[in-house]
């Protein structure tokens, strides 16, 4: 039986949060040094301040799509992930995280996501800011909008492909 699009629901906006929503800058120094400290870099998360770009695109979103968040972040980190997203008067929506202990990129585990949403929802749009996730999703036939409001960290570059943490 093949699975068909929900004619009746909205389109899907799909928004990252660590470095589309969330500034996580505070917090890059636990990634800078070996071993990096990945218990501190995800326990500093609920203090980070929003990004108003990706606050007003979310925002935006809303109007005419279901929002949806897709984040690399560990399913521990989910009671902080929610919290924070409420804080910030953010739309709700399903929250999609990486399974404890997935070490896979970041562009493979969303992608899977992705496809998985689209075979029952239209995806109107992903926002993200890493470009390798970025540049896959297009290839894939998503439409996306590049998140490039928050500082590039070469750290969590190597965490979101190399080490698949987040």
């Amino acid at each position: 039986m093949t699975e068909q699009k929900r004619e009746d629901g909205r389109p899907l906006a799909v928004f990252d949060l660590d470095n589309t929503l969330a500034d996580t800058a505070h917090r890059q120094r636990f990634l800078e040094r070996a071993p990096r400290d990945w218990d501190a870099f995800f326990a500093a998360a609920p203090h980070d301040p929003p990004l108003a770009e990706g606050v007003a695109l979310v925002k935006e979103s809303a109007e005419e799509c279901e929002v949806t968040y897709l984040t690399g972040r560990p399913e521990r980190c989910r009671r902080d992930t929610l919290d924070w997203l409420a804080a910030q008067g953010l739309p709700q929506g399903r929250v999609f995280m990486r399974r404890d202990g997935d070490r896979r990129p970041a562009r493979r585990t969303k992608l899977d996501i992705l496809r998985r949403l689209a075979r029952t929802r239209e995806i109107r749009v992903l926002v993200d800011d890493d470009e390798l996730v970025c540049e896959d999703a297009e290839r894939a036939g998503f439409t996306v909008v590049r998140a490039r409001w928050a500082a590039t960290s070469a750290a969590l570059e190597v965490a979101q492909e190399r080490e698949g943490r987040t």
